[in-house]
């Protein structure tokens, strides 16, 4: 479980500026919710914490983005859980798809990689809550692991 301590801060990786102009979309599982988002996003970040295995079905995968540079399309069915005291997380109240977390502080949006229409060419930055992780697979590949936060912080 996630303990009470630990800060959830990606902004080191985000993007400073909106150098790329290009527009993403993305939306849930049946459509309800659209969103487009404005330039850059961040690299993907994997997180295998108990709350994104439980919420997602398995670990998730998140790129990310200012939360002034989204705009949702249809913002009825979105809703939020306040899913700890550090973030809170956006899904359908339709098709119940995950489809943002974000800190309470508001400082970025994470965005489901999986709800994204096109892949972006995102790349991978590495795993989070490794220690955490679910015993019935193991992490192949060769991006850092951290076993609590991307800063070391952990369980």
């Amino acid at each position: 479980m996630l303990d009470a301590a630990v800060k959830f801060d990606l902004t080191a990786e985000m993007p400073t500026t909106n150098e790329n102009a290009d527009i993403t979309h993305g939306a849930c599982l049946c459509g309800s919710v659209r969103f487009s988002v404005r330039g850059a996003l961040r690299p993907i970040v994997f997180c295998h914490c108990g709350q994104c295995r439980r919420a997602q079905g398995q670990f998730a995968a998140y790129t990310a983005a200012p939360p002034e540079s989204i705009e949702l399309n249809s913002e009825a069915p979105l809703k939020w859980f306040d899913s700890s005291v550090h973030a809170r997380r956006g899904f359908c109240s339709v098709c119940g798809s995950s489809v943002f977390w974000a800190p309470m502080d508001e400082s970025y949006w994470a965005i489901a990689a999986g709800a994204l229409d096109q892949s972006c060419e995102l790349t991978p930055l590495h795993h989070i809550f490794v220690a955490d992780k679910a015993s019935y697979y193991d992490i192949l590949d060769d991006l850092p692991q951290f076993p609590g936060s991307q800063r070391g912080l952990g369980t």
